[in-house]
Formats: structure tokens, C-alpha cells, sequence
């Protein structure tokens, strides 16, 4: 189980997505669970990205909305954590 850390950008992002779509919060804090439990989860559809974004990975949390983020070691812990970076849609994540 990985710990999750949001970073300021992705709460703004997170807070302006919510606001255009309140019925989708329940629906990406479901994903951001099961982010938690297996980021590699079929049902994500986790995939690397490519150009601009190289190195960062983007999983789906409904029709058209993407969450970017990157997977790295804790330094403290020594444990992989998952860095929320953005979440929106696909044109404004990408």
C-alpha cells in the first residue's frame, strides 16, 4: 500500500474539477483509494506518458477526467509514494 501526497497544484486542480462537476468528487476520491490500495489496478488504466510529460504517469477516473502523477522512494521511509501532480480533463492535463 502506497501513501498518497498531494501536492498544492493537484488540490487547486481538485477543487476547481470538483466545482465543475460536483457529482464526480465521490466517484475520484473511489479512484484515489484504490490508487492507494494498487496504482497498477486494471480498472485504472495506469500508463506511462510520453513528450512534455515524459517520465510522470496518468491514470483514468471516469470518462474524461485523468489524474498525472509520478511514483517515487521516500527518502525517510525508503517506501514508494504516489505524488499527486494534476487531475482534469484529458486537454487540460495533457
Amino acid at each position: 500500500m502506497r501513501q498518497l501526497i498531494l501536492t498544492t497544484g493537484f488540490k487547486r486542480a481538485f477543487r476547481k474539477f470538483v466545482k465543475r462537476n460536483p457529482q464526480s468528487q465521490s466517484q475520484i476520491e473511489n479512484i484515489l483509494s484504490q490508487m492507494q490500495a494498487d496504482v497498477f489496478a486494471p480498472q485504472l488504466g495506469t500508463h506511462k506518458l510520453s513528450g512534455n510529460l515524459s517520465g510522470l504517469r496518468a491514470c483514468s477516473c471516469g470518462y474524461d477526467c485523468r489524474i498525472v502523477f509520478s511514483i517515487e522512494k521516500d527518502k525517510a521511509t525508503n517506501q514508494e509514494v504516489v505524488i499527486l501532480l494534476d487531475i482534469g480533463t484529458h486537454d487540460e492535463v495533457y
